[in-house]
């Protein structure tokens, strides 16, 4: 704490990623990382980017990004914001379409940043518990007072997707009210809602480049809503850097939606291996939360999650471990490449055999 802090400093506890240890013979399954890199189109066009364009800035409209992902999405150039990663698009959602005098509404467990920004920006809110099965249940959020009401679909920890017609139930019983759906793993089998955005005009889908597309070193994430909210979005973002992405960024992202073969063949190749992870800890006695993400939630009935966690960290192996109280016995673990799915089995299946 320093004198020199607004007061605003000293009352945030500031959101905590998982670790980026550099260890060698790593195996790194804590932070939802494609274990596949990027298709070779993204390199060959950061690459392509002349060194001279460099002493210029980039499109502050990202013009030739919201095309390519208009196209794509059968969307509007207009309905599209495009940000600095899907966290900066967050930030930007709860400050320009989710702070009224009424709380924000979010399930209890979730996604941790989102309590982060509303102490940042001064937003009320209220956590929404999840059901006994770990599961977001529409109808606990109908005809609620609320400032707006946002989750991640698959929800995060725990992988598990609501359908689009429970979406769509929830946007009839909230009209009042902006529903932001945060999409970040729903390419791994998820039902996305972005086809619902041009019936409900208080829908805003949020997605991003860091996990299915390969692209987390990069930071890039984007909106997709009616052209009034993304308009709102545009005027704190120029309010606040009106020049978010970089010419590398946009480069590579572009050619990401051009390489359609490519990010098919890395999602299969990651649902795959998460069925079969799925079916290896199920015979080790774990229980496992249905995921439609790129990672599992799991428990075991005979040993703590700390203590598992301990003892595949003192074998190079990294997964995620919460302290909620009602998650602390689950682990999070990403799905790696099969010689890392491999590894950790081989591992669990040693400290589970242990008496």
């Amino acid at each position: 704490m320093s004198q020199f802090w607004s007061p605003i400093v000293q009352t945030l506890t500031p959101y905590v990623p998982g670790e980026q240890p550099k260890l060698p013979g790593l195996i790194k399954l804590n932070t939802n990382e494609n274990p596949y890199p990027p298709s070779p189109a993204v390199t060959a066009a950061m690459h392509a980017v002349t060194a001279d364009s460099l002493r210029l800035y980039p499109d502050p409209d990202s013009s030739e990004l919201k095309k390519t992902l208009a196209a794509y999405h059968d969307v509007q150039a207009n309905e599209i914001f495009v940000g600095n990663g899907s966290d900066e698009v967050l930030a930007f959602a709860f400050m320009s379409l989710l702070k009224h005098s009424e709380p924000l509404l979010f399930p209890d467990i979730t996604y941790s940043f989102y309590p982060v920004y509303c102490k940042l920006f001064g937003i009320d809110y209220v956590e929404v518990p999840l059901s006994g099965t770990m599961e977001i249940d529409t109808a606990d959020y109908d005809n609620r007072a609320c400032g707006g009401i946002i989750f991640p679909n698959p929800n995060a920890p725990t992988g598990v997707a609501l359908p689009l017609a429970a979406i769509e139930a929830l946007l009839i019983k909230q009209p009042h009210a902006v529903v932001v759906v945060d999409e970040a793993y729903v390419d791994f089998g998820g039902e996305t809602a972005i086809p619902l955005i041009h019936k409900y005009p208080n829908l805003l889908v949020i997605r991003t480049f860091s996990k299915s597309r390969s692209l987390a070193g990069l930071r890039i994430g984007f909106a997709m809503g009616h052209a009034k909210l993304i308009e709102a979005l545009e005027r704190v973002k120029n309010s606040f850097n009106s020049y978010p992405m970089d010419r590398l960024a946009l480069a590579g992202a572009v050619a990401s939606y051009g390489d359609e073969a490519y990010f098919q063949k890395t999602n299969a190749a990651i649902i795959d291996s998460r069925e079969q992870m799925t079916a290896a800890l199920q015979k080790l006695g774990f229980s496992v939360l249905p995921s439609t993400a790129n990672f599992i939630f799991a428990r075991h009935e005979s040993y703590s999650a700390e203590q598992l966690a301990a003892g595949l960290r003192e074998r190079a192996i990294i997964v995620r471990h919460f302290k909620h109280p009602r998650v602390n016995q689950y682990l999070r673990i990403s799905i790696g490449n099969p010689d890392e799915c491999k590894m950790l089995i081989q591992t669990l299946t040693l400290l589970t055999s242990k008496h």
